[in-house]
């Protein structure tokens, strides 16, 4: 059942009315009336019209009625208005093909063209376009590669259109070499050629095609071609994307500005282009950029917000996004679910707890707290406040339907806090209901396994992923595992473990050997491990400075000399650590030996305090006495 506003009906009948004051009903405008409100009701009364004044053979009135009830989301009565249709045109068949894919019946609408070709009526090429584009949302590469042959024989796919859509088709199902066979043998191009090729470049994993593709678009600017805004907002996600390609985003945007583009934008609605510059801006970590290009907007909606948030919560800037979530409020901006999404980690500590349960009750209050991607972002946000109680209750009362990621994100919860058996436990309910783990499951059960201390367990879970469920072991699984072993003590059995494995070992699989031996004091293996992280990671600063002072408690300090020469001739420099406390909205930093605070003497006497109490055996009176001090 479709509800419609009062101002929808109001204007329906209004013009209905006005259409209707003639000897003869206007059913074209009728039509397309009840197409722009999506009613129903008022489409099976135009019908019951049409039949009773022996209308309904008319073409014209029998494909707006097809649309409107497409429109309508009523595809059956769509197919019974076709099919008591006597003579079917051309036009007739695209409609109802077309009808169909909008609606999702991608089976369907195939099944007619096969209908179609039997008949006595000759696909168009808006046809040929349209079954293409169809087949590519399939990913049914082999049935695309049939009708490319026909057409071919037929010599439709000299046609630009059709040709764009074999070149789509070939980019979807990932033989981008073929898309590109498409585009040398066309005879003309338009602007939509040039940007399903980009599209392709862009969507290609690997990212080995990126400099051809910027090859082809210089090529593109020799033959004189301009890009459009779908052109620019492709090639600016891909300059966020990858690092080394942002001053290609800085040229993009002057672009927009020499060609007019960013009226588009600034001036005008129409802020999509805006938001690829935010985004862009935002993941080459220069957001000052972004908000530059933020407040130029005249016209923000909530995409626009939201993409300035999420440029705010991706360079950890939390405190500004949390204060551009209430300014978007405030200018009655109501926030969507990718809104709600975006802020979330902006409140993954302890200190915004509460700004988090705030956000959640604003989605129960929408009606959006069942949303599984929302959901999984609320489990991760409690887990990382402290709240593991809140998470499993989201967990188990709000998510309704559970994906893999709320599976693993509840189980990276467990880890989190040291509960490796309530990890297993649940892991082991991913298996009874049939789902596959993936390997960011296994990830997180072998990290709680390895935190808990249960080896034998995350050693039977990884030898399970991998011998039952046909996971690659990854550097992260295999880290886990090396972790688990070095904490356990077994350093014997790791390095046995790392000889095997079946990945190279990297940084992390050192970085976790160097940790493990550094708790149980053995020199021998953290020395290991640190040469192997040195040849890894030779502009790190930290692996010189821990080998350093590992030398340096052993008092060997003419190798402690020599790897400080080492560091100085690489001109590497290790900034000191820093840690921060928000109170009362307001942020306190502190680096090592920091006496820069101006509560500093008070904050070291406390700390003094703090240590003693820590020391004598009846721990927890000290420590309560001299809180009481401070109170």
């Amino acid at each position: 059942m479709i509800i419609f506003s009062a101002s929808k009906i109001l204007k329906f009948s209004t013009k209905s009315q006005r259409l209707y004051t003639s000897s003869t009903p206007n059913f074209i405008d009728l039509l397309q009336l009840s197409i722009e409100s999506q009613s129903l009701k008022y489409t099976k009364q135009l019908h019951s019209q049409i039949i009773h004044l022996g209308l309904d053979q008319d073409s014209i009135i029998a494909t707006n009625l097809i649309s409107s009830y497409f429109a309508c989301q009523n595809p059956v009565d769509s197919q019974l208005v076709f099919d008591t249709f006597k003579h079917k045109s051309l036009y007739l068949w695209n409609i109802l093909i077309n009808g169909y894919a909008k609606n999702k019946f991608f089976g369907q609408s195939i099944k007619l063209f096969n209908q179609m070709c039997r008949s006595e009526v000759t696909p168009d090429e808006f046809t040929i376009s349209g079954i293409v584009k169809i087949l590519g949302e399939l990913r049914d590469i082999v049935s695309g590669k049939i009708v490319h042959g026909k057409c071919v024989r037929n010599g439709v796919v000299l046609d630009t259109v059709v040709a764009n859509s074999f070149m789509s088709l070939y980019s979807k199902c990932g033989v981008f070499q073929d898309s590109l066979k498409v585009f040398d043998e066309m005879p003309q191009r338009n602007i939509s050629s040039f940007n399903v090729v980009i599209s392709g470049y862009t969507g290609e994993k690997e990212r080995v095609l990126d400099d051809k593709l910027w090859d082809f678009v210089k090529d593109m600017q020799i033959e004189g071609w301009k890009f459009d805004a779908f052109t620019v907002s492709t090639l600016l996600s891909l300059c966020g994307e990858v690092k080394k390609y942002w001053h290609y985003g800085k040229e993009l945007h002057c672009y927009i500005v020499k060609t007019g583009l960013e009226s588009d934008f600034v001036v005008c609605s129409d802020v999509h282009l805006g938001c690829c510059l935010i985004d862009m801006y935002s993941k080459s970590f220069k957001v000052e950029l972004a908000r530059r290009v933020f407040d130029r907007l005249k016209h923000k909606n909530v995409f626009a917000w939201t993409a300035m948030i999420n440029g705010y919560v991706l360079n950890g800037n939390f405190d500004e996004a949390l204060v551009l979530f209430k300014d978007m409020q405030v200018e009655g901006v109501e926030p969507n679910k990718v809104s709600l999404i975006s802020i979330l980690p902006a409140c993954c500590s302890f200190d915004r707890l509460k700004g988090g349960k705030q956000i959640h009750a604003f989605s129960t209050r929408r009606g959006l707290n069942h949303e599984v991607s929302f959901c999984n972002a609320l489990i991760d946000m409690y887990s990382k406040s402290g709240s593991v109680r809140c998470a499993r209750r989201v967990f188990e009362f709000h998510c309704v339907t559970k994906d893999a990621i709320s599976w693993s994100s509840m189980i990276s919860a467990y880890s989190l806090h040291g509960n490796g058996r309530g990890a297993i436990i649940l892991y082991e309910e991913v298996i009874q209901n049939g789902i596959k783990p993936d390997m960011i499951t296994v990830v997180g059960v072998l990290s709680a396994c390895a935190r808990s201390g249960l080896v034998d367990e995350g050693i039977r879970i990884y030898d399970s992923a991998v011998n039952d469920y046909d996971l690659e072991p990854t550097l992260e699984m295999c880290a886990c595992i090396v972790d688990m072993l070095g904490k356990a003590g077994q350093f014997n059995r790791a390095l046995d473990f790392i000889k095997s494995m079946p990945v190279k070992p990297g940084p992390s699989i050192w970085g976790a050997l160097v940790n493990a031996s550094a708790i149980h004091g053995n020199s021998e293996v953290q020395n290991l491990a640190y040469r192997f992280l040195i040849q890894m990671e030779p502009e790190n600063p930290s692996n010189y400075v821990s080998l350093s002072n590992l030398y340096a408690s052993s008092q060997r300090w003419d190798v402690v000399a020599r790897v400080r020469t080492m560091m100085k001739d690489k001109g590497l420099k290790k900034f000191p650590g820093c840690s921060w406390i928000s109170i009362n909205t307001e942020t306190h930093s502190f680096y090592v030996a920091d006496k820069s605070h101006p509560c500093s003497v008070v904050i070291y006497e406390m700390l003094d305090q703090l240590i003693l109490a820590m020391k004598r055996d009846d721990s927890c009176i000290g420590f309560e006495d001299t809180v009481k001090v401070y109170e």
